[in-house]
């Protein structure tokens, strides 16, 4: 069976994460232990609450080279939410400049919208040969967050969403994907990206 491992450095609420990924498919570990995470054959990183917060967690545990030596070996990569944006090279929270892994250039900024946090359903606008996104390309997902990346990192398939103006709302780097959304929050969309994702695992592309 495919393996998965859940990084544990302290975030709150990543058992929702942990039932989602299973019920696609895949045996899960909520782990920090290297070894456990360098053995699975994909790494999920969730994210909640503030850029900095995340960042010291993941420096904590020793997470931001995990993180870094997946991305350069080309081995299956998720973030979420605010594990997407600490793939970004900054994070911009409160007057407070925070550097993030860097994976990907660029600054995680305030959205710029009538209405603060952006919560709730939205649609998302996806290439046509985007992986991530096969079989529910015209699908909503679900969104809680107060930030986010406006710049698609150079040389990857970017998906977008807006509220109040275009944001990242998703990254496709090779085998590194990140979602601004919470997949395992988005009902039977969030399932089937999940799906894609372990399918990734063993082939260029998940069928559509």
């Amino acid at each position: 069976m495919t393996t998965v491992a859940v990084l544990d450095y302290g975030a709150g609420n990543v058992r929702s994460a942990v039932r989602a990924v299973a019920a696609a498919g895949a045996e899960v570990t909520l782990t920090a232990d290297h070894d456990v995470i360098n053995d699975s054959d994909g790494l999920l990183v969730p994210g909640v609450g503030a850029f900095s917060a995340v960042m010291a967690g993941l420096d904590n545990v020793g997470g931001v080279d995990l993180i870094r030596a997946r991305h350069e070996q080309g081995r299956p990569l998720l973030g979420i939410c605010v594990g997407l944006q600490v793939f970004f090279a900054q994070g911009q929270e409160h007057g407070v400049q925070t550097e993030g892994i860097g994976l990907w250039p660029g600054a995680v900024t305030a959205l710029e919208a009538p209405v603060v946090p952006h919560m709730g359903w939205t649609q998302i606008s996806a290439p046509d040969d985007s992986a991530m996104f096969a079989g529910i390309r015209d699908e909503r997902f679900y969104f809680v967050h107060s930030y986010a990346a406006v710049d698609p990192p150079p040389g990857t398939k970017a998906t977008t969403a807006r509220h109040g103006s275009d944001f990242i709302a998703a990254v496709e780097d090779g085998t590194t994907w990140a979602a601004q959304f919470h997949p395992e929050k988005s009902a039977a969309a969030g399932a089937r990206l999940l799906r894609n994702w372990l399918d990734s695992f063993g082939s260029d592309a998940p069928s559509a």
